[in-house]
């Protein structure tokens, strides 16, 4: 996922020039007379605009553990982060411990960098659905922090002045709403998709619900040719092009604003009733001070309710090159401990990826949290079909099918060429 760096292309290194800077590696300042080690850990969480209590947690580990210092280094999401650490983890340079998501993990555990946890104490506590995006080659290469939602905003004092009461729970009420809403002389919906990380994600979204509760085997039956795009998504499509139909979107406006800017800024400042993103974005629109709500994406039909759709988000995976790696390991253990992880989830407004994980609570995302522990959810499959390549691509696509440029026939042959490529 975008936010997250999932979709930028890592540059790849051969496994036997991984092992053979093993042994020079340099990830760690080492230990002090008395016995302390510091470990550098680098992660695009903790500073900027999402803190996401890591400093507080980072605190509390060398509290439990005075002899080991933690050096840590945020570092800007997405391009920045991989341009800085991989030159660095090819010259055995890079931090004892690096945040990862499924993409990075799997690049870079194929280069070697990374460690095997699999006979960490955590690592079978990790639920089935969250396990696959944590592995490669049946080895654990990384600790999930979280799965985490993608889905509707909804600012809850204009919808009360359209005479609106609640989030809409499927695809006829939301049109409805919509049309009250615009009717209340407000902007309807913001969907920003400069990237086209929204309008591919919006696609993923609806078809959370108009696929999956159908076949919840869907992706397993694609892999094995048994399922296509086409006619199976043609709905999901449909309901972007809908929205514009009916008055509700200009997508050739929204692809000229930036969805991780921009757009956060302009629902913040009250500017549209509605708009799509990620759940960690609820900690700062709550700071605008209306009442919000974060729910599934309504794309049902009457009278059913929605899956929600989440994502394996970030990960912490130990250098394999690190010179501290007991300590790393205990870090990273430390993180695994429910009352550790749930000050991360709190700030992110995330689910567990343990089994008996502590999931917070919160009145905003009441919605999304409810169809996740209904089981009413489906996790983006970013480690298989929609992996970094084909979320980029499917979005450059949608973005075309919006713009008049191609069907949507032709649209849905594409992502399927994108998500079949090997």
């Amino acid at each position: 996922m975008k936010r997250s760096g999932r979709c930028i292309a890592v540059a790849t290194t051969v496994a036997a020039m991984a092992m053979s800077l093993a042994a020079c590696g340099d990830g760690s300042s080492g230990a002090s007379a008395d016995g302390t080690v510091t470990i550098h850990v680098q992660a695009w969480k903790g500073g900027g605009a999402e803190p996401a209590n890591v400093a507080e947690i980072n605190k509390a580990f060398e509290k439990a553990n005075p002899k080991i210092k933690v050096d840590f280094e945020y570092i800007t999401a997405n391009d920045t982060y991989t341009q800085k650490l991989q030159p660095e983890l090819l010259g055995g340079k890079a931090g004892d411990v690096i945040m990862v998501d499924t993409d990075r993990m799997k690049k870079w555990g194929a280069s070697g960098y990374l460690a095997d946890l699999s006979g960490e104490s955590w690592a079978s506590r990790i639920t089935p659905d969250a396990k696959q995006f944590a592995q490669a080659d049946g080895k654990t290469l990384a600790m999930p922090m979280e799965l985490i939602g993608i889905g509707l905003y909804a600012n809850m004092d204009l919808l009360k002045k359209a005479g609106i009461t609640e989030v809409p729970a499927d695809w006829p009420t939301f049109l409805a709403d919509l049309g009250k809403v615009k009717k209340a002389g407000i902007d309807p919906i913001a969907l920003p998709d400069k990237s086209g990380w929204t309008g591919s994600s919006v696609f993923q979204a609806a078809g959370s619900t108009l696929v999956y509760q159908k076949n919840k085997q869907w992706d397993a039956d694609f892999l094995d040719g048994k399922a296509s795009f086409a006619p199976d998504w043609k709905e999901p499509l449909q309901q972007l092009k809908t929205l514009e139909d009916q008055g509700y979107v200009n997508w050739k406006n929204e692809l000229g604003v930036d969805e991780w800017s921009q757009g956060p800024q302009d629902f913040s400042a009250g500017k549209s009733a509605f708009w799509y993103q990620g759940a960690w974005q609820v900690s700062n629109v709550a700071k605008a001070g209306f009442p919000v709500s974060f729910a599934p994406w309504p794309g049902g039909a009457a009278g059913t309710k929605p899956n929600g759709m989440l994502f394996s988000g970030t990960m912490w995976g130990v250098n394999s090159q690190s010179e501290q790696g007991d300590a790393a390991r205990e870090y990273v253990k430390f993180w695994s401990q429910n009352n550790n992880l749930s000050k991360y989830l709190e700030a992110e407004h995330a689910e567990s990826p343990f089994i008996s994980g502590l999931t917070p609570e919160s009145t905003e995302t009441t919605a999304f949290t409810t169809a996740f522990k209904e089981g009413r959810y489906r996790i983006l499959p970013s480690d298989s079909w929609y992996a970094a390549a084909a979320e980029t691509t499917t979005g450059s696509k949608i973005q075309a099918y919006l713009l008049g440029k191609a069907s949507a026939a032709q649209t849905l042959k594409d992502i399927q060429t994108a998500a079949s490529a090997k």
